[in-house]
């Protein structure tokens, strides 16, 4: 599990293989008390270390995971988002991403707007159902909030802070980024279908229960 709090940007090393391979990551903080078997999020996809270098770190990648998410298209000297798995101690400064990507997403638009930058981006319907605005989504493995929602993309605006400790201020239009929404988004989904208990759970008891 993580939070969508980016530790660092690291730097594609070398890549090995074609619909499935490896990865060699430069990385530095997040190298730090890491172990072989450890999970590392790449752009927000979970991955497991296979091998430590002095300031590199290597993964495997599934074809399943290149075909759900944008690891396929990253070469040599490619930025991505690192974040280690959150240990139970620390601050949630994000919110719980899985690591997971639902979807891949594409930025159409850029816009600064005083010292913020806004930042486009469209997504599939099995994505944007999820998404409302001043929710979460991750962008990338970077959690973010979502400020505005249309039927086939969602805008966020970014901080300074945010836009210099993340790589998708550095990227062009056109580019591909990954998507995971809200666990919960789904959990309520599921719930409201009837698949988690008897009867289910519909508006109706969710207002008796004060939560509609």
């Amino acid at each position: 599990m993580f939070t969508g709090i980016i530790e660092e940007i690291g730097t594609i090393q070398r890549v090995a293989g074609g619909t499935a391979g490896q990865l060699v990551v430069a990385a530095q903080t997040v190298l730090e008390s890491t172990r072989v078997g450890d999970s590392i999020a790449v752009n927000g996809v979970c991955l497991t270390v296979t091998r430590l270098e002095k300031r590199a770190f290597a993964v495997d990648v599934m074809p399943q995971t290149l075909r759900q998410s944008n690891l396929g298209r990253l070469h040599v000297g490619s930025a991505v988002n690192l974040e280690r798995a959150v240990q139970p101690s620390g601050r949630l400064g994000g919110h719980l991403v899985q690591g997971h990507s639902d979807s891949i997403g594409q930025i159409v638009r850029t816009m600064h707007e005083q010292n913020a930058l806004w930042v486009t981006i469209t997504a599939p319907p099995e994505v944007m159902r999820y998404i409302v605005p001043r929710a979460f989504i991750a962008v990338d493995g970077a959690s973010l909030t979502v400020a505005q929602v249309e039927t086939d993309r969602f805008a966020v605006s970014l901080i300074p802070h945010t836009q210099a400790h993340i790589t998708l201020p550095q990227q062009p239009i056109g580019a591909v980024v990954n998507l995971e929404v809200d666990i919960v988004a789904k959990y309520v989904e599921r719930l409201l279908q009837g698949g988690l208990a008897d009867g289910g759970v519909d508006w109706k008891n969710l207002a008796q229960h004060g939560f509609a």
